[in-house]
């Protein structure tokens, strides 16, 4: 009986976590800023524990479970794409520099957006907003 207890318990928190896991977490919307489209890709770390037992003290019994984890999401890399040429940029320390003079004006964009993604928040979302003229999506195109 416990045994299934404990196995529930592990079910539900490895389902929460790969709720959190999916593939747009790991690569994000494109941001568009001039001629350039930037596509963020982050690393995601997971951990989890899980346990449980069962006890007995003169004629009762009883179980006791739990179980927990943990995310982590940082930025790994920007991939960064024009009309010429489609490029990775690494988030490592002193390379944000880097993107920084790849794509002027990125991170007012991205203030831009978030602002608007606030003030948006209350309105249903629209399906497939980000795409094109050809029904995909900015960094779906058939010249990659």
């Amino acid at each position: 009986m416990s045994e299934n207890k404990v196995s529930e318990i592990l079910k539900d928190v490895v389902g929460e976590l790969k709720n959190i896991a999916t593939s747009q977490t790991v690569v994000g919307d494109p941001i568009t800023v001039g001629e350039k489209t930037v596509v963020p890709v982050v690393k995601i770390s997971i951990g989890f524990g899980a346990g449980g037992g069962q006890g007995e003290k003169g004629d009762q019994s009883g179980f006791g479970g739990g179980g927990g984890g943990a995310a982590k999401i940082e930025p790994s890399a920007f991939i960064i794409m024009d009309e010429k040429k489609i490029s990775l940029l690494s988030a490592k320390p002193g390379k944000l520099d880097a993107l920084v003079e790849a794509v002027p004006g990125l991170f007012g964009k991205i203030k831009d957006i978030r602002n608007s993604m606030k003030k948006d928040e209350s309105k249903p979302k629209e399906d497939n907003k980000n795409a094109g003229e050809n029904g995909k999506r900015g960094y779906e195109s058939d010249w990659c």
